[in-house]
């Protein structure tokens, strides 16, 4: 598994559930979609006798409620209480953040977050490497290049921990994960070994990068669905050679605002349906707008980091015949969440429903197949399918 020092959330309030990396999404309905994560083992003691699974949605919610409510009024962490309700209601998906935490998710839709500028990847043996160092950033400007190994983070040994947790270390804590504050990094290349004490910054993302390959092939990929990212893969098909084939890359994409996923599919699609789901049992549509460029022959490039609105763009692109969809199975994220303000002023997302594609096909727990499986050499794959697509 990979990722970037950014959407990490700080670790003190993952005390008792599997430390998550997750991307914060809101439909214009109040529902939540995007997020991922695995609940973990239960910690402290319970505030009731009982769990509340196989509770309703809305069950759900009044028992995270209440258990914070109680906490609170007992002078303890709404917070924690509000984790053991979440993991205890077997709410796959369930997260609880600091009302900080969630100011900051929403920030980072806007395409900004605070962190180092790295990527990284777990290796086969545990090692951690760098897959990636951001231009401009702290971690480019004290000289970190892409392959060297990350060996501890603030003196913290993570060879053999999951790349998620790496990153919430990168990210620090509520206390000092703001801009300006330091974390020391052990790193190695071959046999040299070092330290970096590095300050973070604010910065930026680049959801949607444009590259045009040889053969008339562009390939537009997005990284995330942030605010705007969607028109920006609209504008990158305008600006495209008139007799550019596409690759859509969505490989790693972890997910984002659904309405982006949604604009992004308007993009190749005119009109009709995007994919259906329900919210407490009401089921609701989405649709792309009309008016979208059905012609240039396409190819949507997935694999194990596709996630949740990205999927659900794949599904509908792959559904309605627009694209052929090469590389590997999706991760399987199709749940719905709802943002719930608890007394204190964090925020319980809970799942309320799931989506389902054009055809009706679930996601969650599942994923997609791809018309083509390509695992290495996927895109090498994909330029040879559009090769045979006609105009």
């Amino acid at each position: 598994m990979s990722g970037q020092d950014t959407f990490c959330p700080p670790r003190r309030i993952r005390r008792g559930v599997a430390l998550t990396f997750v991307f914060a999404s809101v439909l214009a309905t109040g529902a939540a979609t995007g997020s991922f994560g695995a609940s973990g083992e239960q910690g402290g003691q319970d505030r009731e006798s009982a769990a509340a699974s196989g509770a309703t949605p809305e069950g759900h919610r009044e028992y995270v409620a209440k258990a914070a409510a109680e906490a609170m009024a007992d002078g303890e962490s709404p917070v924690e209480a509000a984790e053991r309700a979440v993991s205890r209601s077997g709410d796959r998906w369930g997260a609880v953040y600091s009302e900080g935490e969630f100011e900051e998710f929403e920030e980072a839709l806007d395409g900004a977050y605070t962190g180092v500028g790295l990527w990284a990847r777990r290796e086969t043996d545990g090692r951690i490497e760098i897959t990636r160092v951001r231009d401009g950033s702290p971690a480019a400007d004290a000289g970190i290049r892409k392959g060297d190994r990350l060996r501890s983070v603030d003196g913290e040994e993570i060879d053999g921990r999951p790349v998620t947790e790496v990153l919430s270390l990168l990210r620090g804590d509520d206390e000092d994960a703001s801009a300006g504050t330091t974390v020391s990094l052990g790193l190695e290349r071959g046999t040299r070994a070092w330290s970096e004490t590095l300050r973070r910054a604010r910065l930026s993302t680049d959801p949607v990068t444009v590259r045009r390959l040889t053969h008339g092939v562009t390939v537009i990929k997005v990284a995330a669905f942030t605010r705007g990212s969607g028109d920006r893969v609209r504008t990158a098909l305008g600006q495209a050679p008139g007799d550019a084939r596409i690759v859509l890359d969505l490989r790693g994409n972890s997910g984002g605002l659904v309405t982006e996923a949604v604009t992004t599919a308007s993009a190749f699609l005119d009109g009709g349906l995007v994919a259906t789901y329900d919210v407490n049992g009401a089921q609701r549509a989405l649709h792309a707008d009309p008016g979208g460029d059905t012609t240039r022959p396409l190819v949507a490039l997935v694999d194990g980091g596709t996630m949740s609105a990205a999927e659900l763009l794949t599904g509908a692109l792959q559904d309605r015949g627009r694209a052929v969809v090469v590389g590997s199975r999706t991760f399987g994220k199709g749940s719905v969440q709802m943002p719930s303000r608890l007394p204190d002023g964090s925020v319980a997302e809970l799942t309320v429903g799931h989506y389902r594609t054009p055809s009706g096909r679930g996601v969650d727990g599942q994923g997609l197949t791809p018309d083509l499986e390509a695992d290495e050499g996927a895109l090498e794959r994909a330029e040879t399918v559009l090769s045979g697509l006609g105009q």
